[in-house]
């Protein structure tokens, strides 16, 4: 009862009318930055940070309009995943293997629409587990130290095989080009130079940006050229824009069980909705077995991502508001700005700033009603991009993408890099390696280095750390069973064959 009355005391916070108009305005800046490709969340936040600080926002009205373009970012980096095949940051990569292809199947408004209700159950769900459970997790999330992180890094790309079943070992290929792309740059420990040749340009290592706008926005325009040459037909989209029931119940499961599974792991200060949206995927393909089609347009292999990277959002904030520990980079500028009006997140933020709190957790509901609402009648509008002509759509994703690289440095050096990768990213597509895999690698590479370093500093070298404790036992266990798998669904197969010729 005492929580019920603390969230009426936070929806008195979030409805008042500036706030309204500051969640709408957030939500509306979210979602077009998160359409960009290669921006995403922390950039939209990064960016309306110093202007809810100069107009002297209060606390409360400055971390609605923050969380407003956070839930914005998660809401629109699935557009041009879906219909460019461009993930708008690192959690939208998942959507790309089943949203795109049900595009170019003439079904963008359906991926659209229903991973628009898959983000929106995702973000009501952990919404709700914020209220009921934030004290709960965050003494859970506690538990996880370094060696812990480092494990679960090595689990989850164990884990990637089981995205392509049929060919794992291109699969963790790929994902060990991702994690030797992310060495490049300056040792954050000794200060050694790393892969660099000599080139200052790459001192600071190989932006994100840079690695996701060439892998996939370059090696598409590449495609989409040879595709034109072929003589193939435009896209067409199909008259329904929206999903209907029975499409709507055959992923309501899946959006559930995602939606859960992205709120636990995004209390897990670090582990982002990158981690949470790869795990989901594959436990649904895992239980959709033979009968699935991921990775061709399933469309459960659509709701089971984007259901858990808005779930993970969500649940980011529980570390940040419990513990004062960031539970992403978006919600570490977030701390920031909590730091700007020098409030100290932590256990007593909830007794001390009871207006900030509950008026945060509050607006997340009104936000993602607000966002479900603003995108549901801007489908036909996005969908309407597949209809434009190639000689139109390439030069448009090409000077996006060329200005978002820039922007980064603003070097040609950068430029001449992501056309160089997204040269190597086309061969790598032509060899039928998954791309995915290459950028979820690269994005958990620095992860996994900075984990193992901390955890070996805390043991003085001692490397049993890694092997210490039941969590760490039973990650290991996992990813061990993980990287069997395709070994006995062969050897499973050759048995199956044998019986039946006998």
């Amino acid at each position: 009862m005492e929580t019920l009355q603390f969230l009426s005391q936070g929806f008195d916070v979030a409805t008042r009318p500036d706030n309204l108009l500051v969640a709408l305005f957030g939500a509306f800046v979210g979602t077009v930055v998160g359409l960009l490709p290669g921006l995403g969340p922390i950039n939209g936040v990064a960016l309306l940070l110093p202007l809810a600080f100069a107009f002297g926002l209060p606390p409360e009205t400055a971390l609605i309009l923050l969380a407003a373009v956070y839930l914005g970012c998660e809401y629109g980096g699935r557009i041009s995943a879906i219909l460019l095949n461009v993930p708008g940051d690192a959690a939208a990569v998942m959507t790309t293997l089943d949203g795109y292809p049900l595009a170019r199947q003439g079904k963008a408004g359906i991926a659209l629409s229903l991973s628009a209700v898959s983000s929106f159950v995702g973000s009501i769900v952990a919404t709700c587990g914020v209220v009921l459970f934030a004290p709960l997790l965050a003494k859970w999330a506690v538990a996880f130290g370094p060696a812990e992180y480092f494990v679960l890094m090595i689990f989850a790309i164990a884990c990637l095989g089981g995205m392509v079943g049929d060919k794992p070992v291109k699969t963790l290929m790929a994902a060990l080009i991702g994690l030797a792309l992310a060495t490049v740059g300056v040792d954050s420990t000794t200060g050694v130079y790393r892969f660099t040749f000599g080139s200052v340009s790459l001192s600071d290592g190989i932006q994100f940006i840079i690695v996701v706008i060439g892998f996939f926005s370059v090696s598409e325009i590449l495609v989409m050229l040879e595709n034109t040459h072929a003589g193939q037909k435009a896209v067409k989209t199909s008259g329904r824009l929206l999903f209907n029931l029975k499409e709507f119940c055959a992923t309501f499961w899946t959006m559930l069980r995602s939606a859960l599974a992205g709120f636990v792991i995004g209390t897990l200060p670090g582990a982002g909705a990158t981690i949470a949206s790869a795990m989901t995927y594959m436990t649904e393909k895992r239980l959709a077995g033979s009968g699935g089609k991921f990775g061709e347009g399933d469309l459960r292999g659509l709701a089971a991502p984007e259901a858990a990277n808005n779930a993970s959002a969500c649940g980011s904030l529980i570390p940040m508001l419990t513990l004062g520990v960031p539970g992403s980079g978006t919600t570490a500028v977030m701390i920031g700005a909590l730091a700007l009006y020098n409030i100290t997140p932590g256990p007593m933020l909830f007794e001390q700033q009871p207006d900030v709190v509950w008026g945060l957790i509050a607006s997340l509901f009104i936000g993602n009603v607000i966002l479900l609402v603003m995108n549901i009648p801007l489908i036909g509008l996005f969908s309407r991009m597949l209809s434009v002509p190639n000689w139109i759509l390439v030069p448009g994703i090409t000077v996006i993408s060329m200005v978002g690289v820039y922007a980064v440095h603003s070097t040609t050096f950068d430029l001449l890099l992501m056309i160089g990768l997204g040269v190597f990213g086309y061969l790598l597509r032509k060899l039928d390696f998954p791309l995915s895999a290459v950028i979820l690698g690269f994005v958990l590479g620095e992860l996994m280095e900075d984990n193992l370093r901390r955890a070996l500093s805390i043991s003085a070298g001692d490397l049993s750390i890694l092997w210490s404790s039941p969590i760490t036992l039973c990650l290991w266990a996992l990813a061990a069973l993980m990287l069997a798998m395709p070994g006995l669904r062969w050897m499973r197969g050759r048995t199956r064959a044998r019986l039946a010729n006998a």
